[in-house]
């Protein structure tokens, strides 16, 4: 993996997020959570029934 020291001034203006874009982001974090029923919040008996769908691999020692 690549270092941010590594990027060329041009490819970290290219990565960069614009002010538009850090201005939707701010909004989004104060706007609240809307569940719905395409989106229903997760209870704990919901929450134990949940399986991942990439499981966790076990390494041979």
């Amino acid at each position: 993996m690549g270092s941010l020291d590594d990027l060329t001034r041009e490819l970290k203006n290219e990565l960069a997020f614009t002010h538009e874009e850090l201005k939707e982001l701010e909004r989004a974090r104060t706007m609240p959570i809307t569940f719905d029923e395409d989106c229903p919040e997760t209870t704990p008996e919901r929450a134990i029934k949940f399986r991942r769908v990439n499981p966790v691999r076990r390494v041979a020692n």
